[in-house]
């Protein structure tokens, strides 16, 4: 296969605590991701939230992955607040399994195949009939939900193997924070596409896990909706991320920090 020469983007942006994240809307993020795919450039994409770039602030080998991603998205609305207040006025949320659907569209419109890798083979099997459904000629060139535990050095090899042999263009993450953004990492250089890590987009989609209203959505409230809905598994991270990142953001309007504005 034709090596592509990766041409060098120079990212506009800012950092929210200790990530920074793109700015950018949707049809640049979304074109961004379809012209990468195109040339098979392998490449990873993170979507962040509160509790994404709180860890990256407790841990130098998070923070490592998601600074070292292509694109990262401001995915949770206090993220897209504090780009807002960085200067970047127009800065939307945009949020992973809208990234998703508005891709697929895209990937439909332009003839690319796609893949899905994680969550359980029912979640799986339900979102390629649904996406077969909303995207009738939508190319999915495969699907694999890998164990839950800790992968040895071989399967990740043969997954790799498959993912790279079905010619996807843009491969589709959903292990969940952390665990997705260092897979990604760990296999950019490996699989011939672009990862995009999504999270929680399976099962939205699938319909096995039901998404906030609209209106939650556009107000910044969807973390309360999921809170109520999964409130034993959730309550002590929104505790702790949350608490966490008001109480760095307080110290550095007090304080201050140097700005950082763009990265190569």
């Amino acid at each position: 296969m034709k090596q592509h020469a990766k041409k060098k983007i120079i990212r506009s942006g800012a950092y929210v605590l200790d990530t920074f994240i793109d700015a950018t809307s949707w049809d640049d993020a979304v074109s961004r991701i379809a012209d990468w795919g195109a040339e098979h450039q392998s490449r990873y994409v993170t979507l962040c939230n509160v509790h994404s770039v709180v860890t990256g602030s407790q841990s130098a080998e998070f923070a490592t992955v998601i600074n070292g991603a292509d694109m990262a998205l401001p995915d949770g609305a206090p993220v897209a607040w504090m780009m807002r207040k960085e200067g970047f006025a127009e800065q939307q949320r945009l949020s992973g399994p809208d990234l998703m659907l508005r891709y697929l569209a895209e990937a439909e419109r332009r003839g690319q195949s796609v893949f899905f890798y994680g969550s359980v083979d029912d979640t799986l099997a339900k979102l390629r009939g649904r996406m077969m459904a909303k995207f009738p000629k939508l190319k999915i060139a495969g699907m694999i939900s890998p164990p839950f535990r800790k992968l040895t050095e071989q399967e990740d090899a043969d997954y790799a193997q498959k993912i790279n042999a079905s010619g996807a263009h843009v491969v589709f993450v959903g292990l969940g924070c952390p665990k997705q953004e260092a897979w990604m990492a760990a296999q950019r250089g490996t699989i011939k596409a672009v990862m995009v890590g999504v999270g929680a987009a399976f099962d939205y989609h699938a319909g096995t896990l039901r998404r906030a209203p609209v209106w939650m959505q556009q107000r910044g409230l969807e973390w309360l909706y999921r809170f109520v809905c999964e409130p034993r598994r959730l309550a002590r991270r929104y505790l702790e991320t949350n608490s966490v990142f008001l109480a760095k953001l307080l110290v550095r309007a007090v304080f201050g920090r140097d700005p950082k504005q763009q990265k190569g």
